[in-house]
Order: C-alpha cells, then structure tokens, then sequence
C-alpha cells in the first residue's frame, strides 16, 4: 500500500482509481463494509483503490476542547486500511483553510483532479464535508454526473448497534471491551514498548509488560481485563509470538500510585524478558474493575481469581 501527504506527489500508478473518504477512526465493520465494496469496485473495473483519510481530527481543529481521543491513530489507522486491501491512502492535512473549501471545491480538488477517479464509494450517512457541513450523498450524486464519476452508496449496516467510532470510544470508555470488539470486528488493541515499571509484580509472583506512556490506542476505563499480548517483533510463526494475558489498566490504588498504566501479565510465564520489545496488547473481556485492597494478601488472592477467570475467558477462544 502507498501512503503519501502532498496531493501534487500523487502516484501516476495510483490515477485513474476508484476512490472513497472519511475519518476511519478504528477502521471499524461499517468502515470495512465500505473499503470492501471499495477493493471490489476497482478489481471490477482494473482500476486501483485509493481511501482519502484527514490528520488531524477534523473536531480537534473547530473544537479542540472536545477532540475525541482516536481508537487507532497513525500508523495503527493505516495498518488497518492497509489490511482492507486498499492499494493508497491520501492523508490530507485538515486545516482550517482546507474546511473552508465548498463542498464542491473538494470532490473537484480532491477527485477529480488529483485522483481522477471514476467511482467514489461511501456510505449512506456521508454528511457533513466542506464549507458549512453542507455535502451529503445526493450532492455527491449531482457532482458525479456533472462531473463524470459514478457514485456507490452503501446503505447503513449493523446488527442493531449502529457501527461507528463513537460507539466504541462509549463503549472503551464503559470497559466495555466486548462490545467495542463487535463494532470493531476485532479486539480492540493498544501497542507500545515494554518498559521498566515499579517491578511489584515480579515481586508479587505476577511478572508484568508495562507499557510505554506513549503507546498508541484508545486505552479503556481502568480494570483487569482478559486479552492477548503480541510481542511484535517476533515472526507469525514463532510460538512466543502470540500470549494470553491478564491485563490491568489504572493507577494501583492499593499502593497509592498516581500514574496509569497498562500492564500484562502473560498467563503462567515468569521466563520472558520483554523489555524494550514492542507488543500489542488485545483487550478481549472485562474481569473487575479497579479495586483498593486493604491489605497485600487481599490482593494476592484477587490476582489468583483474575488470572484463573482470564485462563477460562482464554481457553475457549482461537484467537485471529
């Protein structure tokens, strides 16, 4: 997959394409269903997919105080439509001069122009794109015939939630992890490099991979969590690559600590040295939420129920 920021530095492989737009904040089935239809479209015609995604947040730059925390920023984002199939993605720098554009004056700029595309596939709920949040379908409609581009729009799908990145950021937020991963089609996953933390849980018996402060991924609400650490580096094949895990993500109330984290405990293993590797953690169910204990001993025995819920919430699944 090509990945480029300056829309005059277009790929001529990647021109004429099929092409479609949007935020893909977590790439999540709705977004999957239309890049789908996308990769299909273009395979149909010998034309390749391209997606037109923004950075930052288009909220982040009209309402910074209310930007949404992303479920899979960057690189994450990018891996995640790279997966799709999607032969390019055209990051757009979203600026305020670039919302000032008329609805039309993007379509034409963006695709008809630059990527002179033949299809744009979307959604059925595209609103809300240029000058004033006028754009919507039907205007893509009209602008596709006036300007020669034909238009597929998806009709809105979920099975009875609507799928959308703000449903899971609610649900995250909830440590709902479950129903995010069915929004998601996915477990959701935050990564980042293992670092040296307070070592309480070598201590313990419960030898933890602290995570990097500045891992990537929306991180859920503080508790302990069923999941799957992926040491990154390691091949597909290797058999330490993929691990089950107990996961805590708060602040140690127990020992008055101040600073989250995310940290894994990987079931029944006291032999890894993970340290400056860099993993993915898989949040897979909810356990309990994030508790004070009283004494060491209280919280011994709550880290032996937790990992054996996690070794039973594990056992039953084959993990993707």
């Amino acid at each position: 997959m090509q990945r480029w920021t300056d829309p005059s530095e277009t790929p001529a492989s990647l021109r004429p394409c099929v092409a479609t737009f949007g935020n893909f904040d977590g790439v999540h089935r709705g977004h999957r269903a239309v890049l789908t239809e996308l990769v299909a479209a273009g395979a149909r015609r010998g034309l390749p997919s391209v997606a037109v995604t923004f950075e930052p947040h288009p909220v982040t730059v009209f309402h910074p105080e209310h930007a949404p925390e992303l479920i899979a920023p960057g690189r994450l984002r990018d891996e995640l439509l790279e997966a799709t199939g999607v032969d390019g993605v055209l990051v757009l720098a979203f600026t305020q001069e670039f919302a000032d554009q008329t609805p039309e004056e993007f379509v034409r700029t963006t695709f008809v122009d630059t990527l002179r595309a033949q299809v744009l596939v979307v959604g059925e709920d595209t609103r809300g794109f240029g000058r004033g949040y006028t754009g919507d379908a039907d205007l893509l409609r009209e602008l596709g015939t006036r300007y020669g581009f034909e238009v597929v729009v998806l009709e809105d799908i979920g099975d009875g939630e609507r799928w959308s990145s703000s449903a899971v950021r609610a649900h995250l937020a909830a440590g709902h992890v479950a129903e995010a991963a069915e929004v998601l089609g996915r477990p959701h996953k935050v990564v980042g490099t293992v670092v040296h933390g307070m070592h309480r849980g070598r201590e313990l018996g419960y030898p933890t991979a602290n995570l990097s402060q500045d891992a990537l991924g929306l991180v859920p609400a503080d508790g302990v969590y069923a999941g799957w650490l992926t040491r990154l580096e390691l091949s597909p094949e290797h058999p330490d690559r993929l691990l089950p895990a107990a996961i805590s993500v708060g602040t140690n109330p127990t020992f008055d600590d101040v600073l989250r984290t995310v940290e894994a405990y990987v079931l029944d293993r006291e032999d890894l040295d993970l340290y400056d590797e860099e993993v993915s953690v898989e949040f897979v169910e909810h356990i309990r939420p994030t508790l004070r204990f009283d004494s060491v001993e209280e919280l011994l025995t709550a880290m032996a129920e937790d990992v054996e819920q996690c070794r039973r919430v594990l056992s039953s699944i084959v993990p993707s």
